[in-house]
This record gives structure tokens, sequence and C-alpha cells, in this order.
């Protein structure tokens, strides 16, 4: 039986290739060899390493093969949660995982600092690439590793100040589903009530429902709100958007946080008796009374593209950035269909 060297302190100590040559009595770049599978190596010498491996329960240096190769199987992943359900993060780690990749996910809570403090650490771990559902608004500050051949993918929006390969909704078409299919039930004072205009999908979403009230010849004014997501200004946009003089019969919501925040506050009763129609799924939308009508993500379409597109950007790190967008659905389920 193979005896286990100890360190001073007496904790057993990491078998090395060098142990693995003593142990099998070959040299010590014939095990180099056989570690990174040299098909030139006689099949008597495979034998002989790979039982002094087993004997010795050694691994590879995972370090000193990063360090050589420059590759580490490992990417990293920014986005704004991962302490909820994230099914674009679920979709990135089991694309990586299929291609033999190990990913590391990194909250950034919607903190511009957080987000820069946790690029910047990966950045300096030497990842193979990153993907980033970016939220701070200039991110020049990465182009020197850009410029070093760091490979970064947007995910649900682009970067500012840099141009990277990104993948992103159809946010102007789905609005417009939602708007088109509220009129077609026969409402005509549609309101909608989204995210701050500063992130870029809010942006999107809202520059799209104005445009959709302006082709059916309506104004926007009492109809677009636009903000952040808090108890506080959604019950006020609602206040204005339902009870004004000419109140709106139908809503569109933004995504998932301004629908769950607008059920709310309206209650059960109140938002059984209320067009509308959401921008994502929400939990459980479905067991509601009546079931939420929504405009549908294609998260685990996003996050397996986000991930292509990083091994596209690692095998070729000249090519154009590219900007791939994702088809939306609307799913009607009932909310959307209460009459006027």
């Amino acid at each position: 039986m193979a005896r286990v060297r100890r360190e001073n302190g007496g904790r057993p100590k990491r078998p090395t290739m060098v142990d693995v040559a003593r142990e099998a009595r070959v040299a010590l770049r014939t095990v180099s060899r056989v570690v990174n599978n040299d098909p030139t190596v006689g099949p008597e010498y495979v034998v002989k390493v790979e039982a002094a491996i087993a004997a010795l329960n050694y691994r590879p240096d995972e370090r000193a093969r990063q360090l050589r190769t420059g590759v580490t199987g490992t990417i990293g992943a920014a986005v704004r949660r991962i302490a909820e359900a994230n099914p674009e993060l679920a979709a990135i780690e089991r694309t990586a995982r299929e291609a033999g990749l190990t990913l590391l996910a990194a909250s950034t809570d919607f903190d511009e600092t957080r987000e820069r403090d946790i690029l910047i650490s990966m950045c300096r771990q030497r990842l193979d690439g990153i993907i980033v559902e970016p939220f701070g608004d200039n991110h020049a500050y990465l182009q020197p590793e850009l410029d070093a051949g760091v490979p970064v993918v947007a995910m649900d929006r682009p970067m500012s100040g840099i141009s990277v390969d990104c993948v992103m909704s159809d946010n102007a078409a789905g609005i417009g589903m939602a708007f088109h299919h509220l009129h077609q039930q026969g409402h005509r004072r549609i309101a909608f009530i989204g995210d701050s205009e500063r992130v870029f999908s809010g942006r999107e979403r809202a520059v799209a429902f104005r445009a959709a009230l302006r082709a059916h010849g309506e104004a926007a004014e009492g109809l677009v709100h636009s903000g952040e997501i808090t108890p506080e200004r959604v019950a006020a946009a609602l206040d204005t958007a339902l009870r004004g003089p000419d109140p709106a019969t139908a809503l569109v919501t933004g995504n998932m946080d301004t629908t769950l925040a607008v059920l709310r506050h309206l209650g059960p009763q109140a938002a059984s008796r209320l067009a509308l129609v959401g921008f994502d799924e929400v939990p459980l939308g479905d067991l509601l009374q009546p079931a939420l009508t929504v405009v549908a993500q294609q998260t685990s379409v996003i996050g397996r593209t986000a991930v292509e597109l990083l091994r596209a950007r690692i095998a070729d790190p000249a090519r154009p950035a590219q900007t791939v967008t994702v088809p939306v659905a609307l799913k009607v389920r009932g909310s959307g269909e209460v009459g006027v």
C-alpha cells in the first residue's frame, strides 16, 4: 500500500507528480505525458502510471494547468438576483454544465457599486468569460479588461459605454402584443405602469407603449406611469390611472415586480374586475381568478444563448459584437379578457 506523506503539522500532504513517478517507477516526464493524455505514451507505462495515480489518489494541480493553458473552465454570471427563482440563471448553469464549464454566480441586488465590484473581482480571477445582467449607467471601466481579452456578454439589456455581445427579449413587440390584445377586447383607455426608464428594459417598454397609444390616436397623459417599483409609487400610479375623470379600463404592467405590486395593492376582488396583461410570468399567476394573461419571455432561450455567445467570443475574440433579440409570446389566460 502506498504511504501517505504528511506535512510538518501532521496534515496529509496532497500527492504530487513526483510521488506518482516514484510509485510507478517511471520518469516524471512520463507521468506528465499520461496526465495530459499524450497518445504517444506506451500502453505499459499508461497502466503503471494510472495504477500509481489510483493508489495515491492523485489529482492534477488545476491551478498549474490554468497557468499553463490560460483556461480555467469557469465562467462568471453577475445577475440582479440569485436569492429567488431565476430561470435565466438556471439556463446558464445548465448550458454551462453541458459544455463542461463551471459557473460562479453573484447577485448585484440592483446596486451599481456592487455590480462594479463584482465584475472587477471576476475579471481579476481570470475567468474564461463573464455574463452580465447589467444595471449600471456606464460600464466603460471594463474597457481595459475587454482589451486584455476578457470575454463579456450582456443579458436582458445592452451594456453602456462598451461594445459587447448581447441577448435580450423583444420588448417593443411584447408591449405591442399586450396593447393590441386589450384593444381587441374593446378597451380604449389602457394604462401602463412600469419600471424606471433609467433601466433599459423599462425605457424600451414605456416608449413602445407610448407608440401604441399614438398609433391608436390616444394621448399618453395620465396613462403612462414609469418609476421605481415601490408600493407607494405603484399605488399613486393606480390612483391616477383608475380613479380620474376618464379612468382606464385596462392595464399593462411592465415587469413581474410591477405586476405583483399592482395585485397586492388592488387585492383579489378589485384585480379580478380589471383587464390586466403583465410583462413576464408571475409565480402562481395561473392560479389567480381569473388567471393572469402575460407576455412571456423565453428565459431558457436567453440563458442558453448567453452561454453560446460567450463561447463564440472565447473561440473568436475578434469577431464583431452581436445582439440577439429573442421573440416573446402572449399567453392568454383570462385576466386580459375581462370586458369593458
